[in-house]
């Protein structure tokens, strides 16, 4: 590249990647979509023992943020007691297949490694 063009800085607001990594980046985020697709709806308890590690906090904290960014659905039963279900949007289930690639992937590097 010549000297006298300017490189295009990257930033969050110009680059689809950042962009997306903030919406899905974390520890947790992935493996909650995963749960919830692989469940269909999932109580939070539910959640907490499937995502051994997980604390109270980083589990209340990513749904949120998921549900904010419009990935999770949150339903509130009205009954005694009270009862919350998570499920994936429609607007989450179009990552699916980008996640059934990652998690393949995924599967085929453990098994070479272990």
């Amino acid at each position: 590249m010549p000297k006298n063009e300017e490189q295009e800085v990257i930033n969050e607001r110009n680059c689809v990647m950042i962009y997306s990594m903030e919406i899905l980046g974390g520890k947790w985020r992935v493996p909650i979509i995963w749960k919830l697709y692989q469940n269909k709806a999932m109580r939070y308890n539910e959640l907490k023992r499937n995502l051994v590690g997980i604390t109270n906090i980083m589990l209340t904290r990513s749904l949120k943020s998921l549900e904010e960014n419009g990935l999770v659905s949150r339903v509130e039963f009205n009954q005694i007691p009270p009862r919350v279900e998570y499920s994936l949007t429609d607007n989450c289930l179009q990552l699916v297949p980008a996640l059934e690639t990652i998690f393949n992937w995924g599967k085929e590097r453990m098994t070479k490694e272990n």
